[in-house]
């Protein structure tokens, strides 16, 4: 996903395999950006371009002329079984594949527009039956449009526009009667009854759709940074020679303050679950809906209704402004290689995605100066010794007066020390180049030098073929720098960046019907981005801040009181809450490639042998902790019980086993036999685990979810508040993970009308509509939608 497809990477891991020795050598002591790219480069040959080109063309990323009636058939069967949403998608899908101003897409608009109506989707469902109509709908099938239209309106509350549709419907009908007697009198039933709606509504006060107001208003800063753009005044940038550079609190901050709110530089969309490659005519157009089906292509914003590109099927958008948007900036140039950007990973688009945008900035100068300084080892190898010199040279020559240079004296800053959201920042990255293994180094300069080329053959095409289409022959502009070579060394960098800086956006998807009171949700990764001033937060295991995802803007917030002059800390994933001292370091050393001293890590160090508490087991005699290695004993004084560790591992994995079978019950629906076996299990888990032990709370969680579905609030909101108990023990009282089984004890109060109580938990603690999960990690929970 994030790097290239397991068939690219095992291809350049024999290739690399093959290589002689000293070729080998001399790649992985490159002491250069250049020299790697340039060594790499010149060993692609013409039968790699060809296998990542057969790989490429797996993905169906182009409009492919037949899709369009299968996918209106395959809508339309959803449709007829009113799976309203399934329709929506696979007529979207059928959007995608079309061709502009062409039948097929006025009609799979048109369709789709029907699936939003029943979906109670209005104003979107207007917006689809105007694109229909702009798409050439055609004219004998105008009347059911127009009815749709006249009824969105008349329910949205404006009925002047209603009844201006149904004279308009009316006056073109007298003027080309086209309907057959039936349908005729079905189109006068249903005019008759619209304008007896129009009636009743014409006292009512009209609300113009922009004077809507969103359900939660988007926060803003209290005082912004002169220093650091789209951050608290109360936080200031610093910079160290062992840790680099890091923020720290002005001032005391107040858990639940906002600290920073950054849109993205740069973000891909992560395509989810892709098809498999297509060999055969009947597996060619997948179905299912995946994120690139579901979320716009340029902000993320989730949509039922995505406005497809004209060039390509893969790329959608929210809205004409997003698209024209993303067409602007980098579309134009991606366009035509979308397979190709799908074969060699996230990564690697985001790394393309970087240089086009820098073309907008003035700090596309760095890729100048990259031009003229290609060869000067420290501006392609920011790691060495004068870290802040080299990579806090004048982008433009502004700061160059009489003579004299004047150095910003931290990395990413412009020449009046300010470091904002732009590429200079994005560029002063680090890309850790010599910590990164001699085969990714190869694996990502090859995929990069493959990239390349393939824009390098687009722009040649572009002066020898004839496009219709101006917006094509936009996307086959000259070269945007005039060697591609320094483009390359630009976008390896950005791409062994990306491993230590690139940030997960999340968001929340349900699962589950409408028809159900208990549904699931899950965190899940939406999308890659680079956000420079969350880059330039550092890591803890038991981190002070809470970093949350809207679109692709980030928002950190404090969790925790932080005293002034004490560091503003993110955590990366590996979290004290989650697992142990040794498994976090691991992770931090491999990915990050530092070795994590925060002080959960020391504290754990000095206790090596006694594990957390939410995976510890308990004395099944007096129910004390039980310590030790392979052979725990009691630790009350008075009890000299032992037992193996691994006969308690077998025991737990029978109860999860157990409980795993419940959950299947009470997926089914079959909530008394769930209920009675999650009994049994809480029985069990009572002999031999602690009672703060993680899969205790779950049990709980379970219960309480199998209660609710019951309507059996009171049973329910207790044994939450007993899963709550685990949850706090295990990630704190002011943690997100709090937060959320607060909320969800909020809802059982709020459907068990038990106000008091509802009132106490909101008062206490109730996570905001921009709390999210700390860090970079990406977890699954449940939650009860009631």
């Amino acid at each position: 996903m994030d790097l290239p497809v397991d068939e690219w990477k095992s291809y350049i891991l024999q290739k690399w395999s093959l290589l002689p020795k000293s070729i080998q050598v001399t790649i992985s002591t490159a002491e250069t950006l250049s020299d790697l790219f340039l060594h790499s480069s010149s060993l692609l040959q013409p039968e790699d371009e060809m296998f990542l080109k057969r790989l490429s063309r797996g993905y169906l990323v182009g409009k492919d002329p037949n899709a369009p009636l299968f996918y209106r058939e395959e809508g339309n069967k959803k449709f007829q079984k009113k799976d309203y949403m399934g329709a929506t998608v696979l007529y979207s899908k059928g959007v995608s594949h079309s061709r502009p101003n062409s039948e097929d897409i006025s009609l799979c608009y048109a369709n789709r527009s029907a699936a939003l109506f029943h979906l109670g989707q209005y104003e979107t469902c207007l917006k689809d039956i105007v694109r229909a109509q702009t798409h050439g709908y055609p004219e004998g099938l105008q009347p059911k449009l127009l009815l749709r239209k006249a009824e969105c309106l008349v329910t949205l509350g404006r009925p002047h526009e209603a009844s201006q549709t149904i004279s308009d419907l009316e006056s073109n009908f007298a003027a080309k009667p086209t309907l057959a007697a039936s349908q005729f009198q079905i189109l006068q039933r249903t005019l008759c009854r619209l304008k007896v709606k129009v009636q009743e509504k014409g006292n009512l006060t009209e609300t113009s759709p922009a004077a809507l107001t969103k359900a939660f208003e988007d926060m803003d800063l209290r005082e912004e940074n002169e220093q650091i753009s789209n951050t608290s005044s109360s936080v200031s940038l610093c910079m160290d020679p062992l840790k680099g550079r890091y923020l720290v609190a002005t001032k005391d901050i107040l858990p639940g303050e906002l600290l920073v709110k950054e849109d993205a530089f740069v973000s891909v969309l992560n395509p989810g679950e892709m098809p498999p490659w297509h060999h055969g005519l009947e597996s060619k157009w997948d179905t299912r809906a995946t994120n690139a089906d579901l979320y716009c292509h340029r902000c993320l914003k989730h949509t039922l209704a995505p406005v497809p590109c004209d060039g390509c099927s893969y790329a959608k958008y929210c809205s004409q402004e997003c698209l024209q948007q993303a067409w602007d900036l980098y579309h134009s140039i991606e366009c035509s290689l979308g397979g190709l950007l799908l074969t060699l990973g996230v990564f690697c688009h985001i790394a393309l995605r970087s240089t086009l945008l820098a073309r907008f900035e003035e700090a596309g100068k760095v890729i100048n100066k990259l031009c003229g300084e290609i060869t000067n080892r420290d501006i392609c190898l920011p790691e060495s010794k004068n870290l802040a010199q080299i990579l806090s040279y004048d982008l433009g020559g502004e700061s160059k007066k009489k003579g004299k240079t004047v150095e910003t004296p931290i990395p990413g800053c412009d020449i009046n020390g300010k470091y904002e959201n732009n590429y200079n920042a994005v560029f002063s990255l680090l890309p850790h180049t010599g910590n990164h293994s001699p085969v990714h180094k190869f694996l990502c300069a090859l995929s990069v030098s493959a990239l390349c080329r393939q824009l390098e053959a687009a722009s040649l095409q572009a002066f020898t073929t004839g496009l219709k289409s101006s917006k094509l022959k936009a996307a086959a502009a000259p070269m945007l720098y005039p060697e591609l070579n320094i483009w390359g060394v630009a976008m390896l960098r950005h791409m062994l960046q990306l491993q230590c800086n690139a940030q997960a956006i999340t968001t929340i998807q349900q699962t589950g019907s409408e028809e159900h009171l208990i549904t699931d949700s899950r965190q899940v990764r939406l999308a890659t981005g680079l956000f420079p001033v969350v880059s330039l937060l550092n890591h803890s295991c038991s981190p002070n801040t809470s970093v949350s995802f809207i679109s692709t803007v980030a928002t950190v917030r404090a969790s925790q009181q932080i005293r002034k002059g004490q560091e503003i800390l993110h955590c990366y994933g590996p979290h004290e809450s989650r697992m142990g001292v040794a498994e976090r370091r691991q992770k931090l050393r491999s990915q990050y490639f530092f070795d994590c001293n925060c002080p959960p890590c020391e504290r754990e160090k000095q206790r090596p042998l006694q594990g957390p508490r939410w995976e510890a087991f308990c004395c099944h005699c007096c129910g004390a902790l039980l310590q030790g290695g392979d052979v725990l004993s009691c630790g009350s004084t008075s009890c000299t019980e032992s037992v193996s560790r691994d006969h308690l591992v077998s025991q737990l994995q029978d109860l999860q086993q157990q409980v795993g079978m419940a959950r299947k019950l009470l997926r089914n629906g079959e909530l008394e036999r769930a209920i009675q076996l999650l009994l049994g299990c809480q029985h069990d888990a009572e002999s031999f685990l602690l009672a703060e032990h993680s899969v205790v709370g779950e049990i709980e969680d379970d219960l309480a979810q199998a209660y609710a579905a019951l309507g059996d609030w009171e049973k329910s909101a207790t044994h939450l508040q007993k899963s709550l108990r685990v949850v706090e023990v295990r990630h704190g009282p002011s943690s997100v993970e709090m937060g959320h089984e607060l909320f969800k004890l909020a809802q059982i109060f709020f459907n068990g009308f038990v106000c008091q109580q509802l009132l106490i938990i909101c008062y206490v603690q109730s996570p905001g509509p921009e709390m999210g999960t700390p860090g970079r990690a990406h977890r699954s929970s449940n939650t009860m939608a009631l």
